[in-house]
Order: C-alpha cells, then sequence, then structure tokens
C-alpha cells in the first residue's frame, strides 16, 4: 500500500510543477504528517523530492526529474478507457485503478499536453441515470465486476419474478460473466447460462461467488450489439396489445414522450393522412390498457381515443371529471 502511494506521489509531483502539503495530502487521502515523512522516504531512496517553505512553498521535484515508472497496468489500463465515466468507475470499485492511470498517462506526456484531462472534464460530463431517479449502487456490484474483468464463473442466486401472481423465485445459477452495462441508472449483466447468453438485473442478485476456474470467453461476442438487440426486443415484448387514437399535429410530436418513442414513430409512419383539421388515425402498439391510460392522458385535448371501447370510456369520463373541476 506505502509503495503504491510512494509511486502515487512522484506521479503527482512530475505532472505538476509544484503542490503543497495539503494538496498531496488530498490526492492521496493522508494526514500533511504522512505526506512529510513520505517525502522524507522519498528523498532517502534517491529521488530528489525537494521541500519549501513559507506561504507559497510546497513539494517539487529537483532537475526535471523523471521517473520510469508510467506503465500501465492492465486493470489500470482497462479503467482508463472507462474514466469518462466517474460515477461507474467508482462503483465498480476501479476509481484507485482510473486515478493512477490517468496519473502515469499526465507523466509520460509533454508538459504542453498535461492539462488536456482536466481540459476535457471541464467541457464534457456524462450523467448516466434518468431524471427523478436517484441510483442506488448495487451492493454485488464490485464483485461481480471483479469476475468480469478476470473472466471467471460465478456461482449466484438470483431473484426471478414476472410470474402472473406477480410472485419472486430464487434460483442458483452458474454465469459466465460477460459485461456489465449501465442503463438509465440501473446496472445489468450480459452473461451465458449454459448455452444461451442472458440478462440480469444486478440489484436482484441476493448472493455471489466467484470461482477459481476461468471461462473461455467467445471473442466473437459484441456486448453493445447484444444490448442493443436485447433490448429493442424487450421493448417490443412489453408491447402486447393496441389501441386506435386520432391525433392533432402537436399531439404527433407530443407521443414520441408519452411512450415508446420507436413504436410511436412507427405508429406515425403508418398512420392516415392528416384530414382538413390536421388530425390523423393512427394503431398504436402500448404495453396495457392501464399503461396506455396513464402514457396518452398526457396529451390531453391533442388525443382522441377511437378503440377499445373500454378505454374511450375511461377517457370519457377522465374528461368529465376534469370539466367539473374546471368549471
Amino acid at each position: 500500500m506505502r509503495a503504491a502511494r510512494l509511486i502515487k506521489m512522484v506521479l503527482l509531483l512530475q505532472a505538476r510543477p509544484a503542490m503543497t502539503a495539503a494538496e498531496l495530502a488530498a490526492e492521496l487521502e493522508v494526514s500533511e504528517r504522512t505526506v512529510t515523512r513520505d517525502a522524507q522516504a522519498l528523498s532517502d531512496a534517491g529521488v530528489p523530492v525537494y521541500a519549501e517553505r513559507g506561504r507559497a512553498g510546497g513539494y517539487r521535484l529537483v532537475g526535471g526529474y523523471r521517473t520510469r515508472l508510467t506503465g500501465l497496468a492492465r486493470d489500470e489500463a482497462e479503467a482508463l478507457f472507462l474514466s469518462g465515466l466517474p460515477a461507474a468507475l467508482r462503483e465498480m470499485g476501479l476509481e484507485d485503478a482510473a486515478s493512477a492511470a490517468r496519473l502515469k498517462v499526465s507523466a509520460a506526456l509533454m508538459p504542453s499536453l498535461r492539462d488536456a484531462s482536466s481540459s476535457a472534464a471541464r467541457r464534457f460530463h456524462l450523467d448516466a441515470p434518468s431524471w427523478y431517479h436517484e441510483p442506488e449502487t448495487p451492493e454485488l456490484l464490485p464483485a461481480i465486476a471483479d469476475a468480469v474483468w478476470d473472466d471467471r464463473l460465478l456461482r449466484v442466486r438470483y431473484r426471478r419474478g414476472g410470474g402472473r401472481d406477480h410472485t419472486e423465485a430464487e434460483v442458483a445459477r452458474e454465469l459466465a460473466p460477460y459485461g456489465l452495462v449501465l442503463k438509465a441508472g440501473i446496472w445489468y449483466l450480459c452473461a451465458r447460462a449454459g448455452e444461451d447468453f442472458r440478462v440480469y438485473r444486478i440489484d436482484r442478485f441476493t448472493a455471489v461467488e466467484a470461482a477459481q476456474e476461468r471461462f473461455e470467453r467467445d471473442e466473437g461476442f459484441d456486448l453493445p450489439g447484444f444490448w442493443t438487440e436485447r433490448a429493442d426486443a424487450f421493448a417490443r415484448s412489453l408491447l402486447r396489445t393496441e389501441v386506435t387514437v386520432r391525433v392533432s399535429e402537436r399531439g404527433g410530436r407530443m407521443l414520441a414522450y408519452a411512450g415508446d418513442r420507436a413504436a410511436a414513430a412507427a405508429a406515425l409512419a403508418a398512420a392516415s393522412e392528416p384530414g382538413p383539421d390536421g388530425w390523423r388515425t393512427l394503431t398504436l402498439p402500448v404495453e396495457s390498457l392501464d399503461v396506455a391510460y396513464g402514457q396518452l392522458l398526457a396529451l390531453g385535448p391533442e388525443l382522441e381515443v377511437l378503440a377499445p371501447e373500454e378505454l374511450r370510456a375511461r377517457f370519457t369520463e377522465a374528461a368529465e371529471r376534469l370539466r367539473e373541476l374546471y368549471r
């Protein structure tokens, strides 16, 4: 642990002209007294660390000293490619590896380029979770992430739901964990179970144990392509019924934000030509009549339900209740 901290201290001083004891303590997550002891240890080992006293003082490397300890370890190199996702790195337990990787890259760059990482960070930030959603880090995520990076088989227990009575059953599985996906603040594992590839919500795992043996990864497996295919199929599988509606021109634009965007686009593309009033009739796939009621009601007077009659009756009742409220 101390050796890694000393290397990190040298890299920090190599990447910047000078740093105060307080700045080093904050970066290394130690006390200023520990920084002083570490600086003395480096000096004793032949690393020319120079301490300047006074208000503008701090630590610096003397004489353009350059360390050769800039080679990236595998976990650092892998984490570097994820460095635009700080929250995801933290949740997977890779924050330290990414920090070390960035320092090593910074130390290897020419002085004129060393501010590139901070310059990019000031100009771009990825916020993965959706609005009004407070993400929770699954407790077992770091252990699963370790197995993914190391190609180790996982023995898991998983809460499987979705029965007609909405009950959940806990099942045991042995999985070959191929990849992790963070979608709208929710973590998923793409894994091979037997001969099939499947998707699991990580917050549904109740226990995981990494096996000693590794699995042989199928090098033809394309994680982004697999996820896109499964996500599209899942979205389509939810749309089990249809409703017929009329929408105004404005309602047609709003439809994409009221439910499944792809289904709305396809329905609008296949809709009838607008009438003299600009309204069009279309058939829209929906998850259920209850879900359609909540989604389509948001369009207010820009949409009229034509069928089924059960849903039209609910909209009629809602309109009458609104009329009473605003009379």
